[in-house]
């Protein structure tokens, strides 16, 4: 028995809105100004007020002003910051890198005036800066609906050739919000620059879990100094452990660092989604009637707020069942880049919200990946995708559980696993 197809997309949906997908690229400004949208930027489609950020020393104002006749970006009218704010030279050399870069790339039409250094600094691995120049048209953009593009942006990294334009973003009038407010730089990816937009932001070097799968992070304040901050973080080049985000740290809060896509899908393309494997236990029907796949709270410990992740294209496992107590049953996976699936069984009685009742991680290459016991004498949860289950008591005789997943009762101390193909193996229910 599977799931309803409703309660698949809703999964499937939830499963993917954490990790990273392509993000706005400078080419869609031949386009009419349609941002493509990373999957995490889901909050832009409602950002349509105008952000209004509160001024503070050395910050950059990055808000809109929709209601002027004719719209313009903030950031084109600031004074330039950062310590090589003075170095003509440098700014030179960024202006003519953009430049150059909008013509290669047959960027250069629909803009207008000149482009404007809105930050330049000094890093660990070389000068850098943040550049933007206005639109001409004012065109209204698919994504947020209704915004106005009123500028394009983007960040210019050291090379060893010398500066080089990351990945640009179309600008509109209800300001920055939704784009980019960070950068990982060098060779090794290792050094982190963030703008200062006016608010207070957090910052996170490392991602670690808990015994039962939960996110471990420790979060500090970021440190803003002339519009930005820069700092040092272990190397990025495949894998992102740093988490950005404005206070309170939430996924909705996330600091969008421009290259996280470059780093995590360096040949690009869109990123595939995680199969979905489904079960629905013998007894779930008495207890889920017609309820859907609801959203879970109690998951937000075991999402990344603030990190940007790929996956390894392994199954997503989901499980509904049944306790012996008549408490709805529900087990979902969730698997960042290389590391290994984290499995949660969470319990709800009636209507009442779910609680994670039991966590863990699956061992993929184990006879039987998952096995959790459930708190109050509710039974073992245990899975292995294509094969027979059986469990006994004791010396007592086999009892069949079924296939691929199974609550087995609380007093069963060994499960024998047969898979399709290969040799049966028997395994205790002990933790």
């Amino acid at each position: 028995m599977t799931m309803q197809d409703n309660d698949v997309r809703a999964i499937l949906r939830r499963a993917t809105d954490h990790l990273a997908g392509p993000p706005g690229f400078l080419d869609e400004v031949r386009r009419g100004g349609r941002r493509r949208v990373v999957r995490r930027r889901a909050v832009l489609a409602t950002a349509v007020a105008v952000l209004v950020v509160a001024p503070v020393v050395g910050a950059l104002e990055f808000s809109g002003a929709r209601d002027r006749g004719e719209v313009a970006s903030p950031l084109l009218a600031q004074p330039t910051h950062g310590d090589l704010a003075g170095d003509t030279g440098y700014l030179r050399q960024v202006v003519e890198t953009w430049r150059r870069h909008l013509e290669e790339n047959a960027l250069d039409e629909g803009l207008r005036g000149e482009p404007h250094v809105v930050w330049a600094g000094r890093t660990p691995v070389g000068p850098a800066a943040y550049v933007a120049q206005g639109t001409a048209a004012d065109r209204v953009v698919s994504e947020p609906q209704g915004d106005r593009m009123v500028a394009v942006a983007a960040f210019v990294e050291p090379t060893a050739d010398g500066p080089r334009v990351m990945t640009g973003e179309t600008v509109t009038d209800a300001g920055t919000h939704g784009n980019s407010q960070a950068a990982l730089l060098g060779p090794e990816r290792n050094v982190l620059l963030v703008l200062d937009a006016g608010a207070p932001v957090e910052f996170s070097p490392e991602l670690r879990y808990t015994a039962d799968g939960r996110i471990d992070r420790t979060f500090e304040p970021v440190a803003f100094r002339d519009g930005a901050a820069v700092l040092q973080v272990p190397p990025q080049r495949t894998k992102i452990t740093v988490a950005l985000a404005r206070t309170p740290v939430s996924m909705a809060n996330q600091v969008h660092i421009t290259n996280a896509t470059d780093i995590l899908q360096p040949n690009g393309g869109d990123l595939p989604p995680q199969p979905i494997l489904s079960h629905t236990l013998p007894g779930a029907e008495a207890v889920w009637g017609d309820k859907d796949v609801p959203e879970v709270p109690a998951l937000d410990a075991y999402y990344d707020a603030g990190g940007v992740h790929t996956h390894d294209g392994s199954p997503l496992l989901y499980i509904r069942g049944a306790t012996p107590d008549g408490r709805r049953l529900l087990l979902q996976t969730i698997q960042y880049d290389d590391d290994p699936p984290r499995v949660i069984v969470m319990l709800a009685r009636g209507d009442a919200p779910f609680t994670v009742a039991a966590g863990g991680f699956a061992d993929r290459k184990a006879p039987l990946p998952v096995r959790l016991r459930l708190p109050d004498q509710q039974g073992v949860l245990v899975a292995a995708e294509g094969a027979a289950l059986d469990y006994r008591i004791g010396a007592g005789k086999w009892h069949d559980a079924g296939r691929d997943a199974a609550l087995l009762p609380a007093n069963a101390t060994e499960v024998r696993v047969t898979p399709a193909t290969g040799n049966a193996t028997t395994i205790t229910t002990a933790p």
